[in-house]
């Protein structure tokens, strides 16, 4: 039976993503503060291992390699010039580890650097770059995009114009990362739920959501609820999606460690889940145990 398409996937039923790439390198050996995305030029048996390792888990998608390979995270390790290869290399990579029954999502992350009048960044600069990597994503077959952890919402918003720009008409999420702040939420830049919702689901992208973040796991359920009471006030029927953290890491002999189980993060991204949000998975410090727990606990 021919696979259905990743648009019409994820109004099924649940759709799991994958989990942390960062924290699974490390575990594997990798420095902290190499450049993760050129690992797939230099290391990929690596990342196809990782990847493979969560579609074993039980995952329905994983996310490319791709989180910091626009050419402003690339240029400041040297690596701008190879914006095309990196990001077509780390799509193929994640394409050969889904096959033919799994999903691929092109990850695209913050540039790192502010948009005028704030910093030096010019909003059209910003389009071609996002316009160059998700090309070259789409050229390694990925079945959609990822846009994530993004913080501020003029720059999401030139991510998702860049994405959908380029003629591919593969779905889109779109995620940003919120912290408390009193008894709100708002992301580093001052970004409240309810601004993210009202631009981002007015853009026409196919998911809207939050990852990554300083939450607990009880804040992140209480995000999940805010996120579907604002998003349910502007559309009935937009899907809405969630990648926690492993909770908030701890700092043992010099190294950040997660010290939430696989059970504990599964039993609070099932209330999440029941909480109305169709499409959930892991950031940082969550492993492929996190995302095998999750599975057991969600799809039986």
């Amino acid at each position: 039976m021919a696979r259905v398409s990743l648009r019409e996937r994820i109004k099924q039923d649940l759709f799991l993503l994958d989990g942390a790439m960062g924290t699974e390198l490390i575990a594997r050996g990798i420095k902290v503060g190499k450049c993760n995305d050129y690992l797939n030029i230099e290391q990929p048996d690596i990342i196809f291992d990782i990847h493979h390792s969560y579609f074993e888990a039980g995952s329905d998608a994983v996310i490319a390699n791709t989180f910091g390979a626009n050419k402003y995270v690339l240029g400041r390790h040297g690596f701008a010039e190879e914006t095309i290869k990196i990001n077509k290399a780390g799509a193929q990579i994640a394409r050969d580890a889904a096959g033919e029954n799994k999903y691929v999502l092109g990850d695209i992350g913050p540039s790192g650097d502010f948009l005028e009048p704030l910093g030096s960044l010019k909003a059209q600069d910003l389009k071609d770059a996002y316009v160059r990597q998700a090309n070259a994503l789409l050229d390694g077959g990925v079945d959609g995009f990822i846009i994530e952890t993004m913080t501020a919402i003029e720059e999401i918003a030139v991510a998702i114009e860049a994405v959908k720009s380029i003629g591919g008409d593969l779905p889109v999420f779109a995620s940003m990362s919120f912290d408390k702040a009193g008894d709100d939420f708002k992301t580093m830049m001052g970004v409240d739920v309810e601004g993210a919702v009202a631009k981002i689901v007015s853009s026409g992208v196919d998911a809207v959501g939050f990852n990554c973040g300083t939450l607990s796991l009880d804040g992140y359920i209480e995000l999940a609820e805010k996120f579907v009471s604002t998003v349910r006030a502007q559309s009935a029927d937009m899907i809405i999606c969630a990648e926690p953290n492993a909770g908030w890491p701890e700092l043992v002999e010099d190294k950040a460690v997660y010290k939430v189980s696989p059970e504990d993060f599964a039993a609070a991204v099932k209330k999440i889940h029941s909480a109305g949000l169709n499409i959930t998975g892991g950031c940082c410090g969550t492993s492929p145990a996190h995302i095998r727990a999750t599975a057991e606990k969600l799809k039986s």
